[in-house]
């Protein structure tokens, strides 16, 4: 009996993952590396698809303050410069989403101000069933988002807003983000973004279309500090933020040692995942599969 226990506990934990894979999204790099710390950046490096949830329980003594998991999940500008996409007020956007591994949530894309990590105006498009256990919606990987005509002069300067991917599961208590940098000029358009720059990971799917019926409230972005959701949206708060509270139980499906040995949606082994390096594959004393880290 208690060997059927001890080999139960040894089972992976269910885990989502995901990321956007076109217009190209921010990435690790160099100033993440000295922005958030060593482990961070290895972790996403390996597996892009992570949670935000995964990265706190790596973090050490070399993060920041200026380090913003909430944000981006702390990718900046620095090293993305070269992918800063060009809109037009009004302008069509087409998303794709890569779903690595599905898990029942809600979601959202909203425009947010990086300086205060505030959505401005409502989410371009909400989803209240997002990347369902049953089965992953089409809309849910493909879909478009229309840029709306009255920023202004909020986003004419590289690393002023993002256009955030925003993807809760509560039910595992896990948070993925990804972040489009951009800036508009005059005008309007219809056309719509970049061609695609795929995860390292998996490059197939992709998020669901404005159009879709599965679109509803959904979670926006969340505050500067490393803990809450944003409480503001331009200076009132937003109706559809999600407040992801971090928890270190339950979230290690980024630790390199899975027993599994399947790869997942994306082609990668899991037990390639460099996110866990400590982690021996035993239990620690609170069920937890990684005794060094979480995802």
């Amino acid at each position: 009996m208690h060997r059927l226990a001890y080999l139960v506990s040894l089972l992976p934990v269910v885990a989502a993952h995901g990321f956007v894979s076109s217009p190209p999204a921010r990435r690790p790099g160099s100033a993440y590396r000295a922005t958030c710390g060593e482990q961070p950046f290895y972790q996403q490096s390996s597996d892009i698809n992570g949670n935000v949830q995964g990265i706190q329980q790596v973090v050490g003594k070399d993060m920041t303050d200026a380090c913003n998991l909430w944000l981006c999940k702390g990718f900046v500008l620095d090293d993305n410069k070269d992918q800063v996409q060009s809109f037009s007020l009004g302008q069509t956007i087409d998303f794709k989403v890569n779903i690595a591994a599905p898990h029942t949530g809600y979601a959202n894309v909203s425009v947010v101000k990086t300086s205060t990590n505030t959505v401005i105006g409502e989410p371009l498009i909400e989803f209240d069933n997002y990347a369902s256990n049953n089965g992953v919606a089409a809309n849910n990987t493909a879909f478009s988002v229309k840029l709306p005509s009255n920023l202004g002069g909020s986003c004419t300067t590289a690393g002023d807003c993002v256009l955030q991917w925003f993807w809760d599961a509560p039910d595992i208590n896990q948070t993925y983000e990804a972040c489009v940098d951009f800036t508009v000029g005059s005008g309007s358009g219809s056309g719509t973004s970049a061609s695609p720059t795929d995860p390292t990971t998996t490059a197939t799917p992709t998020s669901a279309p404005s159009t879709s019926s599965s679109s509803a409230a959904a979670a926006t972005t969340t505050t500067t500090s490393a803990a809450a959701p944003p409480t503001s949206t331009e200076g009132a708060a937003p109706t559809t933020t999600a407040t992801p509270v971090p928890n270190d139980e339950g979230d290690d499906e980024e630790c390199p040692v899975d027993d599994d040995g399947e790869e997942d949606n994306d082609g990668e082994d899991d037990n390639a995942d460099e996110e866990c390096p400590a982690d021996n594959g035993e239990d620690d004393e609170d069920g937890d599969k990684c005794i060094a880290d979480d995802e």
